[in-house]
């Protein structure tokens, strides 16, 4: 890697850092269940790109559809959709089955939308991460590649 792609890559890496310094504020009218899904995201957000993805659009929008793309990015060669599901506890079913086929077949229309705006035919898949906050601990994160088909 030659001196201008080091320097991209530590400024990148200071962004993030700042970035996570900023505590969370929280409204009062703002419901606990949203303060929690966004920092899920936000944790998520790290966690892909310590793991090497290039994340080119969250929270993508469609007016044709009630879903969302939490994230957008590229696993090298390949164009991830990537759904974030988070909780406070394990006690219930996992986070993951929370996009069952209704919310794939949402995820695919919004997905196939977002498709047709980038150059070429790129390979891509639906990925899931599961964020977890449960008492103290540091979050408990995992990544579903290919989680569904859509």
């Amino acid at each position: 890697m030659d001196l201008s792609g080091r320097l991209v890559q530590r400024t990148v890496r200071a962004l993030d850092a700042l970035v996570r310094a900023v505590p969370w504020r929280s409204s009062a009218t703002t419901p606990e269940h949203l303060i929690t899904g966004r920092r899920g995201e936000e944790e998520a957000y790290f966690y892909l790109r310590r793991l090497g993805y290039v994340i080119i659009s969250r929270n993508y929008r469609s007016p044709r559809s009630r879903s969302e793309l939490d994230m957008v990015g590229w696993d090298g060669e390949t164009l991830c959709f990537v759904e974030v599901k988070t909780r406070t506890t394990h006690h219930i079913k996992p986070a993951e089955t929370a996009v069952d086929a209704e919310k794939q077949n949402d995820l695919g229309r919004v997905a196939r939308e977002f498709r047709r705006k980038i150059k070429g035919d790129p390979a891509f898949r639906f990925d899931i991460v599961s964020v977890y906050f449960e008492a103290e601990k540091l979050p408990q994160i995992t990544l579903f590649k290919g989680a569904f088909r859509a």
